[in-house]
């Protein structure tokens, strides 16, 4: 009997900081792009059951989970700014070790208490307004539902600040 068929005897291969920073990230983009684009034809087609399927499958996504990581901890302005944990991720082993746990507890996630701050107002700095900040591993599952859940109109678009994706987009300019 062929013990092979279900996938490598051996232990699971490891994701560290060496594999984070060799990470093809144009592959999981596209990957992530093209079930984005999947679910868009399944929801245009009124395809109810497929859109459910394909956003679990979404969910489930180590390329997704990579991506959301990765738009947390490098690419968004706060990702030096901890949550209640005091955690962030600034390296590469943080970052592998963060989207590793993210994806291990993407189905049994419960969000943490948010680090509650008070910043001026934008109308009278005399007045100050609360913000909230998550922790880092809340922002990712964030993240990672976002992809599966921003679909406005068009594959490829993103929520823009004046509406939506590329429409809004063409009109500000």
């Amino acid at each position: 009997m062929d013990a092979s068929v279900n996938g490598p005897a051996g232990p699971s291969p490891v994701f560290d900081g060496a594999a984070w920073e060799q990470v093809d990230w144009r592959v999981h983009e596209e990957r992530v792009r093209r079930l984005r684009g999947r679910i868009f034809k399944a929801a245009k087609d009124g395809d109810l059951a497929t859109v459910r399927d394909l956003q679990k499958l979404m969910l489930r996504s180590w390329s997704n989970t990579l991506l959301s990581v990765r738009q947390v901890t490098q690419r968004n302005t706060g990702r030096r700014t901890a949550g209640v944990d005091g955690r962030v991720a600034l390296t590469a082993q943080a970052r592998a070790e963060v989207a590793v746990q993210v994806h291990a507890t993407r189905s049994s996630w419960r969000p943490l208490a948010v680090r509650r701050v008070y910043i001026p107002k934008a109308s009278d700095k005399t007045k100050m307004r609360p913000l909230g900040i998550p922790v880092i591993l809340d922002r990712c599952h964030q993240a990672g539902c976002g992809t599966r859940s921003s679909l406005n109109g068009r594959p490829g678009s993103s929520p823009g600040p004046t509406g939506s994706g590329r429409v809004a987009a063409a009109m500000t300019r």
